[in-house]
């Protein structure tokens, strides 16, 4: 039997890859759905207005939801099962006809995209290189933004966003290291100079990978620096990003595994709470919630700071689960 569910402000209803199997009616309050832009890969934001459906989509179709939903203000939504859902449409034409119209939209738009993208040609090395040192001055890893936008004006000095890059820099100057933490290097090692610049590179080359969604040949291109063992630095951060891809690939049992040999190898890993978060993502998306909440809880204890990215996301998982 449908029942109303109440949010607090601030919390998450669902996370894009949940299992769907449930379509909500906002009947109070604010909702914010949040999903990424095919083309450009920025956030999109879509506010739910009251007495409208969401999570219809992605339920009805029997596939991982597509979005984040957010509470933005404290709301309550009527839940309904798929077969619940489905009588409830049965009976009323309006929903059936509100629903193709919602969808309608969203195809066109998606189409769209779709077609902008195929007509596009393959990212050049060089906006490649750019969009990783961008990726990671958007998630507040200053450390790797630094030393991507100097290999990029080092690479193409005249390259049509070397002015960007130089501002970029700039911009990092300015945080200077309140951003981000201790360098990788800090924590887990060092080697000989002389074989760093070339690891460096087949790192980013595979971090590169992973902005444009191509998990499987990150996997094998971080899989191969491990192996050559040629720079300490860039293995021991290569092996939290195959941890990392195979997250992304749903390989939850195997990222489990993965990022327990990080945990024990390098205890002091930079990328240590990211990997106790994904260890945590991973144990929940296995329906195993009780380890997953201790794992929320450990990346808590690591850090007082709200604002850190891994310490907001790991609250907010743990929020969705204890509600």
């Amino acid at each position: 039997m449908p029942k109303p569910l109440q949010y607090k402000a601030g919390s998450l209803i669902y996370f894009r890859g949940d299992p769907a199997d449930k379509v909500f009616l906002l009947q109070n309050g604010k909702v914010n759905l949040v999903y990424q832009d095919i083309e450009t890969g920025e956030d999109v934001h879509d506010l739910v207005q009251q007495g409208e459906f969401f999570g219809v989509k992605s339920a009805l179709g029997r596939y991982p939801r597509e979005e984040n939903a957010i509470a933005i203000q404290d709301a309550t939504a009527m839940t309904f099962s798929v077969p619940e859902f489905e009588e409830l449409a049965a009976a009323n034409t309006r929903i059936i006809m509100k629903m193709l119209k919602v969808l309608s939209n969203q195809l066109r738009k998606v189409h769209k995209q779709v077609s902008s993208l195929m007509a596009k040609e393959e990212q050049s090395p060089e906006a490649g290189l750019f969009s990783v040192g961008e990726y990671y001055l958007k998630n507040k890893k200053t450390n790797h933004a630094r030393y991507v936008f100097n290999r990029y004006l080092t690479y193409y000095p005249s390259g049509k966003n070397a002015a960007q890059a130089a501002s970029k820099l700039q911009q990092i100057e300015g945080l200077g290291s309140r951003a981000e933490g201790p360098t990788p290097s800090s924590n887990i090692g060092t080697s000989p100079a002389g074989g760093q610049d070339e690891a460096a590179n087949a790192y980013y080359d595979a971090v590169s990978f992973i902005s444009q969604q191509k998990y499987q040949q990150a996997f094998l291109a971080f899989k191969k620096i491990m192996d050559a063992n040629e720079d300490a630095e860039y293995v021991a951060k290569s092996t939290f990003e195959i941890g990392h891809c195979l997250f992304l690939m749903n390989k939850f049992d195997e990222c489990i595994n993965f990022f327990t040999t990080v945990i024990t190898k390098y205890p002091k890993h930079p990328e240590l709470a990211d990997a106790l978060f994904y260890m945590g993502q991973s144990y929940e998306k296995s329906n195993k919630k009780d380890q997953a909440r201790t794992f929320y809880n450990k990346v808590l204890t690591m850090s007082a700071k709200g604002d850190d990215g891994t310490y907001v996301k790991a609250k907010r998982a743990l929020n969705a689960l204890e509600g």
